[in-house]
């Protein structure tokens, strides 16, 4: 818990200094925007007026060569517009594209948008200079972008860092807890198994010790299971048709007589790589899901479907159904419709199929009201 704590007390600080540090480069970016428009605003003034004094000056030899610098070193693109709105001379535009009036056109569009004109005396009449944003103008708008981009990517693998230290915290704790509940169940398990051998010699009915055998064999099996997680268990090649049956007849004995079971394959032998104990955990948890899902009443099928290149088991239910948007949440960990319940057993199914035994599991339909049906496929070799 304390790890956890750390991490939403880290990631509140970062996210914090992040929005902190955004805004510095935005308003940052603001300031130097302003600065340089200004600028650049003086500067095509200065413009504006060197073509001013070059167009009204009747002596050109008289006359210095720091108007004609002035033009050669202004790279801002701009039009030259008479009072009545024709369109005059053109300064650093592109000369192929310019000799098109609607190119032109598109570009004073453009230039009265982003700048108030300047007015100038052009050969005696009133004309106005239209110009647009210097490409170091663009670049500055699309630099805070950028950085916010970058800062985007940091923060995203920052958490991503976070979060995979806590899935890892996470799979600690569980991996802890499980094989200590398997520790813990040994020591009972071991003297139970010794008073079921007791019970045999004594003048009881047999069946009775073989029922509780039988609960002690699931105890057996339930602590295997819990050992194993966390590692990589081992997979041998088993009738996958027979340890679904015994998961499915074991639950039948012990459930509702409310509830209707069906068994049915189209071969009674295939052979596939299995852990049996932690396959027989994923049957058990999807029985005992569409049990629930039906309150204890209904019809409960299991049908295996030996096919040419993967086995295919389907569980339905008649139950209350889940809704299509909820098809991938209930494999997530935590989540559960029961009052009671940790929401764990269909994310380990899933793990279990997927990670362990390379195949799937999911929701293959479900109606509300009507029913649910779970696939599990195993590919063969």
């Amino acid at each position: 818990m304390s790890f956890i704590k750390n991490t939403l007390s880290y990631k509140q600080v970062i996210i914090s200094l992040s929005f902190c540090i955004v805004a510095f480069i935005l308003w940052n970016t603001f300031i130097f925007f302003n600065k340089f428009k200004k600028e650049e605003r003086a500067k095509m003034e200065l413009f504006a007026t060197a073509i001013e004094e070059l167009s009204n000056n009747q002596n050109l030899d008289a006359y210095t060569n720091l108007e004609f610098k002035i033009l050669d070193n202004n790279n801002t693109p701009c039009i030259l517009i008479s009072e009545s709105g024709t369109i005059g001379e053109d300064h650093n535009l592109d000369p192929e594209k310019a000799k098109d009036p609607l190119y032109l056109q598109k570009q004073l569009e453009i230039m009265k948008k982003q700048n108030e004109p300047i007015e100038i005396n052009y050969l005696g009449q009133k004309e106005y200079v239209y110009y647009r944003n210097s490409d170091l103008l663009y670049k500055l708008t699309y630099y805070p972008i950028a950085l916010i981009t970058i800062l985007g990517l940091f923060l995203t693998v920052i958490f991503l860092f976070f979060n995979s230290n806590k899935i890892a915290e996470q799979n600690k704790l569980w991996t802890g807890m499980a094989k200590e509940t398997a520790h813990q169940i040994g020591t009972p398990l071991s003297s139970l198994l010794g008073w079921v051998t007791i019970l045999r010699t004594a003048p009881i009915e047999q069946t009775y010790v073989d029922e509780i055998e039988k609960d002690v064999d699931r105890l057996k099996t339930i602590a295997n299971r819990f050992s194993k997680i966390g590692s990589s268990p081992q997979l041998k090649s088993n009738n996958i048709v027979a340890v679904t049956k015994d998961t499915f007849d074991y639950l039948q004995t012990r459930s509702f007589k409310q509830v209707d079971f069906s068994f049915s394959t189209s071969s009674k032998e295939v052979l596939i790589d299995l852990n049996n104990e932690l396959f027989g955990w994923v049957i058990e948890n999807l029985l005992k899901n569409a049990i629930d899902a039906m309150a204890g009443k209904g019809k409960l099928d299991v049908v295996i479907y030996d096919q040419t290149d993967k086995v295919v088991i389907r569980v339905t239910d008649t139950g209350k159904g889940i809704p299509k948007a909820n098809f991938k949440q209930v494999f997530k960990p935590g989540y559960t419709s029961k009052k009671r319940g940790w929401g764990l057993g269909l994310s380990l199914s899933k793990r279990i199929i997927e990670d362990y035994h390379k195949g799937k599991i999911y929701v293959l339909k479900s109606e509300i009201g009507k029913g649910t049906t779970f696939e599990i496929v195993f590919f063969k070799d």
